[in-house]
């Protein structure tokens, strides 16, 4: 199999076929558009949760993965409490690179006032490089808006922040001295900031506050993988416009350097959120000092289209992510 997130074919095949559903307090079912769990407790809260491996990057994963698993818990409109843990080390690395991805996790922690709420840390030689395996946790009431993630056809599709966020940062860190051959150090080091912004909480409080039918932070695959994520989960289609999608000169550039899709590669940062006031939500999460923008529309039928300079292409449906079709290639 090719290397990062499984097919959706085999997703279904081999993943979903075998699972039942056989728990009255498990509120959402398992679907390909599914990035988090919710559980009823006994009182009126809902325990929201989201797991994730972290394996696009050697560097800063710790805090990679925070944002990843805490973004999928905001998109669920959950208010977010904490992290569980694994780290899982070859024999080769020392003590030292457990302290570096501890205090990488703890930093993102704090800013987010969240905590470690335990974990396992382990050597093996089951893995030949260190890898991060969290579990995010967040909690909200049974009637938050966003836990019914329900779209329509005419909602609208807002896009916070910039397409290619988090693969810039990897690649722009990762390539330093080959991308210096064409771009300046200073270019560089503005693809690797934008590793400061990927977190969505903000802007999923605010977009739970308003009319918004469904949220999902985006990550592996880009943007095209979580259009056709949502379009499929829900049997509906979509008209999205290319040029509508915001998207940083620094993802731009590196991308061309590389031959890469921006469009589908690791976004991390970026929420996608469906509304039925699009132009009322930018506004508000504007003033917030978010970027945002409507990209495009949600229809009624199964047809999941890309507009590009007039004309309307079909979206295929998702492939391996541009940064480890990368990395195939440079093997």
């Amino acid at each position: 199999m090719k290397l990062g997130k499984v097919t959706e074919t085999v997703i279904q095949r081999s993943v979903f076929k075998v699972l039942e559903e056989r728990r009255a307090e498990v509120l959402l079912p398992v679907n390909v558009s599914g990035d988090f769990a919710a559980i009823q407790t006994e009182n009126d809260e809902v325990v929201v949760l989201s797991t994730d491996p972290i394996t696009g990057s050697d560097r800063e994963i710790g805090i990679y993965g925070v944002h990843a698993v805490i973004n999928d818990v905001a998109a669920g409109g959950a208010r977010p409490v904490g992290v569980m843990v694994t780290v899982l080390m070859p024999a080769r690395e020392r003590e030292i690179a457990i302290k570096r991805i501890m205090e990488q996790i703890e930093a993102v922690c704090k800013t987010l006032n969240i905590q470690v709420l335990g974990g396992h840390t382990e050597v093996t030689d089951a893995v030949n490089r260190p890898i991060v395996s969290l579990t995010g946790v967040g909690m909200c009431k049974k009637n938050c808006k966003s836990l019914a993630r329900q779209l329509k056809p005419g909602d609208e599709l807002v896009l916070t922040k910039y397409i290619g966020m988090e693969g810039t940062a990897i690649l722009a860190a990762e390539h330093m001295e080959e991308l210096t051959k064409r771009y300046t150090e200073e270019f560089l080091l503005g693809g690797q900031k934008m590793i400061e912004h990927l977190s969505v909480v903000d802007e999923a409080e605010i977009a739970a506050k308003e009319n918004v039918s469904y949220m999902k932070a985006l990550s592996e695959r880009g943007i095209y993988g979580a259009l056709w994520a949502i379009a499929k989960g829900q049997d509906l289609g979509f008209e999205v416009d290319l040029a509508s999608i915001p998207v940083r000169q620094e993802t731009i550039e590196i991308c061309e350097f590389y031959d890469l899709n921006p469009y589908q590669l690791f976004s991390g940062g970026c929420l996608l959120i469906g509304t039925s006031n699009g132009g009322e939500l930018v506004s508000k999460l504007q003033e917030q000092g978010i970027p945002a923008a409507v990209i495009g529309r949600i229809t009624d039928n199964n047809d999941k289209l890309i507009i590009r300079e007039g004309e309307k292409f079909s979206l295929e449906p998702p492939k391996t992510d541009e940064l480890f079709r990368k990395r195939s290639v440079s093997k």
